[in-house]
């Protein structure tokens, strides 16, 4: 008789059948982890560089020898200058070529061709803006023949690389883009370098973000609202970069030890605001073409108000050396590499023929050394701000524009953007003489109402205005040649002259040099604009009064030489105080930073001490909260009344972290955590509900489960406040970003405790604010709660770098490609110290939380008195390679504040050489 199915041999069978799967699968398991740490581990591998030995590389007329020391760092030296721009193609290909690819794609909008559809969007919009075609423009017309010499030996060499390293000889990257599309990098082009530049003047555009937000704040705030939330810059208290000097109106030159000019401002804006009264359309339309300027930067990095920088130089009058320092901190998104990329370019005999002996930090991709120092003079730069953009309101027909009473044809052009695993799209670029159309790119941004705060009579835009963009690197300009220039000036005279061709971005410029001089200059082009307009609101395009006049000469720019307080500071405050004639912008930082630079330096100084490099180091690490010094106090003050007493006991435990707080933001401190969440919560409860709801951050976490906790988190009654991780949001949260200008809006009403900015709305359950202290009360509350979720209920266990974390993300694949990717690419976390507008600018967004959004991308300290004894750091490492040695082995130093020795002559560069590599022709 046969076993029945369902009897016991069958469930043998039936057994054996699982454990067999079980087992098949454990060995498949086993076998694909295998086979993913092998490729994983021969993939990356394969695309490390040679560094030692010797390569052939084409074009080259004499050998070049490549010295990289312990932390890979590459000092290149050549006996022309064509091949030593040759080699650093060659070189950087050999690190970061994935990340110049990258960013060459970004400039020409083609980012569709490697990632596919979901870059289809910044891909139009940069086609839209036509950085590519300006770079081209750029290199055609406006480059000396010598630049474009440089730019084409460049080139050679990142192809000679390129010639024998394909897929995954290249990176890891490429390696993954294999399994997605067939994906080939094309040969290096000179203008591919030129176009970084746009990019980078779009990371440090200026006002066009206030300008859209006060547009739309426009539509539900008073005039005097408005002017309460952007206040004026505070002269009286922070120094503007330029203390004094004067404007001739006559030779339009500055003087800047001259007496203040009584010359007016340009007078006029032909701006109003429109109040409660605006149209919708507007309001919809600006916050639409505020979220589509925001997909360029998703690759770039955030732009916001703390992106700026610090530099400062001391005379030798106050320094230990008896020589200038010079100190340098750019404040930029953070990347996995770094943005930067550190270097010396060495000529083995300095000539008229070969004139460059210089070290610093470069962009991958661009040849030449964007900061950094020669044998005579070093510089450093910081955001000046100038407001160099625009948004025009346009009238519009399906092929006319309305300007000056007439009807002008559009400027049409049609663009291909080709997608990896998609079909090819084309779309069309309208244009009038502002710029281009950016309303074109957003569906949204085609019906922007019937009324606009600008002065119109006769409004006839039932369908809606279209918005055009004036911006000065939309214009084909000269940066490129001042890179060259600057790399091989040697003194104040050459350093202007360099300065005088770098139009975008504008930056401040700080100089010294080894004879001890010391200086300043503000360069780019800027725009003088007709009495129509101001620049600080979108202007009527169809009015020609709004039109640019001309641009500001680099004579008539603010400068110094020499001062007699024997310092300068420039850290993105006011270049020049209120008598300066001409508007550079209303929108400068506030000077939080920068004044608190100017203490410590003061408070160096004072009955005769010296500043030394460990002095400038580690006022790069101050982490001092300017308002924390300002707000605290009345934290203190504050009667804490909470729900019953035990919770009332339960604030009070952390309002005493803020009662022997020194102010300073350490990781490690419990008081900087407690009191940079009431900041935010004061921001929340103040402001964010009583902006338009355009300007507010939606779905805010209201709870945020603790990394160790597994369950619901309840309160001292026993109440669940927490269900799942950020399962209960506020469906119509708002929240300031926290910036400095904040810090100015809170300064002035603090002692008006009646102001209808401290008056919040409220339920009988939970009643709303009436004043000041019941705000500030609620705050704290919030506050406690926040963190009690967060860090646990342990007041004295918190501390800021928990919640203070960065995490370095590769900008592409390290975001959203596979898991495996992000595991190979990123790292981190790190907890940090510093904050918002503190000196050690380790900036967060109270919008979006506490984690690290912007960094001092890099640190160097020049010492003039002996080069050899400057100091530098990158954020990440030489390597774009992940797990190379070099892939980040900077970060560790760089967050506790170290700097590494930066060898310049020729004998420290050997000394500290690990690695030579020799290049023949």
């Amino acid at each position: 008789m046969p076993a029945n199915k369902t009897g016991p041999s069958g469930k043998k069978k039936k057994g054996r059948r699982a454990r067999l799967l079980v087992i098949t699968l454990v060995l498949l398991l086993v076998a694909g982890v295998g086979y993913g740490a092998y490729w994983s581990v021969s993939t990356v591998r394969a695309s490390f560089p040679q560094t030692t030995g010797t390569l052939q590389l084409k074009g080259l007329s004499g050998q070049v020898k490549v010295v990289r020391d312990g932390n890979g760092i590459p000092q290149v030296y050549a006996d022309n200058a064509e091949d030593l721009f040759r080699a650093q193609g060659f070189v950087q290909a050999q690190d970061r070529f994935w990340e110049m690819d990258v960013r060459r794609h970004l400039t020409a909008g083609r980012l569709s061709e490697m990632f596919g559809d979901s870059q289809v969007e910044t891909d139009a919009f940069v086609r839209t803006l036509g950085w590519r075609r300006v770079a081209q423009q750029e290199y055609d017309t406006k480059l000396s023949a010598t630049t474009k010499k440089y730019l084409q030996a460049y080139s050679d060499g990142v192809n000679a690389y390129l010639k024998d390293h394909q897929g995954k000889s290249l990176s890891v990257e490429y390696a993954v883009l294999k399994f997605q599309n067939d994906y080939k990098p094309e040969q290096w082009t000179p203008v591919d370098s030129v176009a970084w530049l746009k990019a980078m003047a779009w990371d440090l555009r200026s006002n066009m973000r206030d300008e859209i937000d006060r547009s739309l704040a426009a539509t539900r705030l008073s005039a005097k609202q408005i002017d309460e939330l952007y206040p004026p810059y505070p002269y009286d208290r922070n120094k503007p970069i330029v203390e004094g000097g004067s404007y001739d109106p006559l030779t339009k030159t500055f003087d800047p030890k001259g007496t203040p000019s009584e010359t007016p401002r340009i007078p006029g804006t032909g701006i109003t605001t429109g109040g409660s009264n605006a149209a919708n359309g507007l309001r919809n339309g600006l916050s639409s073409l505020s979220r589509t300027l925001d997909q360029v930067p998703a690759l770039l990095g955030p732009n916001g108000n703390g992106i700026g920088s610090n530099s400062w130089v001391v005379s030798g009058k106050y320094t230990a050396t008896g020589k200038p320092l010079l100190a340098n901190d750019p404040h930029l998104a953070p990347q996995m590499p770094s943005l930067w990329y550190q270097m010396g370019l060495h000529c083995t005999k300095v000539s008229a023929s070969c004139p460059y002996d210089v070290a610093g930090y470069t962009f991958s991709g661009m040849p030449g050394v964007v900061i950094g120092h020669n044998a005579d003079i070093a510089w450093g730069m910081t955001n000046l701000g100038a407001d160099v953009s625009d948004l025009y309101l346009e009238k519009v027909t399906s092929d006319t524009y309305l300007f000056d009473g007439k009807q002008l044809p559009l400027q049409t052009r049609k663009e291909t953007v080709k997608v990896a695993g998609g079909a090819t799209r084309e779309f069309t670029i309208r244009s009038t003489n502002n710029g281009p159309i950016v309303s074109d790119r957003n569906d949204e941004l085609g019906k922007v109402g019937q009324d606009a705060p600008v002065k119109d009579p006769a409004p006839d835009r039932a369908e809606g205005y279209a918005v055009s963009l004036r911006w000065t690197a939309l214009e084909p300009g000269r940066t490129m040649d001042a890179v060259f220039a600057l790399d091989q000036a040697t003194d104040f005279q050459e350093f202007r002259k360099a300065a005088g061709e770098f139009d975008v971005p504008s930056q401040n410029l700080i100089y010294a040099d080894t004879k001890g001089n010391i200086g300043y200059q503000a360069p780019g082009r800027i725009p003088v604009r007709g009495k129509g307009s101001d620049g600080s609101l979108p202007a009527a395009g169809w009015d020609p009064s709004t039109r640019w006049k001309d641009y500001l000469p680099q004579s008539a720019l603010p400068w110094e030489y020499n001062p007699s307080r024997g310092y300068i500071v420039t850290a993105n405050q006011a270049v020049v105080g209120k008598d300066y004639p001409f508007k550079l912008t209303g929108d400068w930082g506030y000077g939080t930073r920068s004044q608190r630079i100017n203490d410590l330096i003061q408070s160096k100084i004072k009955d005769g001490g010296k500043i030394s490099t460990d002095d400038m180091q580690k006022m790069q690490m101050d982490n001092s909260s300017e308002i924390g010094k300002l707000l605290t106090p009345y934290l203190l003050k504050v009667k804490v009344k909470a729900a019953n007493e035990r919770e009332t006991q339960y604030v009070r435990d952390a309002q005493k972290l803020l009662k022997d707080w020194d102010y300073n933001q350490d990781a490690d401190s419990p008081a900087a955590a407690y009191f940079n969440a009431v900041w935010r919560n004061v921001l929340k409860l103040a402001f964010g509900n009583k902006l338009p709801k355009e300007l507010r951050v939606k779905g805010q976490c209201l709870r945020v489960r603790p990394a160790n906790d597994s369950g619901p988190q309840e309160d001292l009654n026993g109440n669940t406040r927490l269900v799942t991780e950020c399962g209960e949001r506020d469906p119509d949260s708002a929240q300031p970003d926290g910036g400095d200008r904040w810090f100015e809006v809170v300064r002035n009403i603090l002692d008006k405790p009646d102001s209808p900015w401290w008056k919040t709305n409220g339920t009988r359950a939970n009643p709303g604010a009436t004043n000041r202290d019941e705000l500030l009360n609620k705050a704290m509350q919030d506050a406690r709660w926040e963190l009690t979720a967060k860090l646990g209920k342990d007041v004295n266990s918190w501390s800021w770098g928990r919640l203070h974390q960065l995490t370095l993300r590769n900008q592409t694949l390290g975001t959203k490609g596979p898991a495996i990717v992000r595991w190979l690419l990123n790292r981190g976390p790190w907890n940090l110290a510093g904050g918002e507008a503190a000196v050690n600018a380790a900036g967060w967004n109270a919008a979006g939380g506490y984690g690290v959004v912007w960094v001092p991308s890099m640190r160097m300290v020049v010492n003039l008195g002996d080069l050899d004894k400057s100091r530098w750091i990158n954020l990440t490492g030489a390597s774009g390679h992940a797990y190379n040695a070099h892939y980040y082995d900077q970060t560790d130093k760089w967050a506790k504040g170290e700097l590494l020795p930066w060898a310049f002559s020729a004998d420290a560069v050997n000394k500290a050489g690990d690695d030579t590599l020799t290049l023949k022709p």
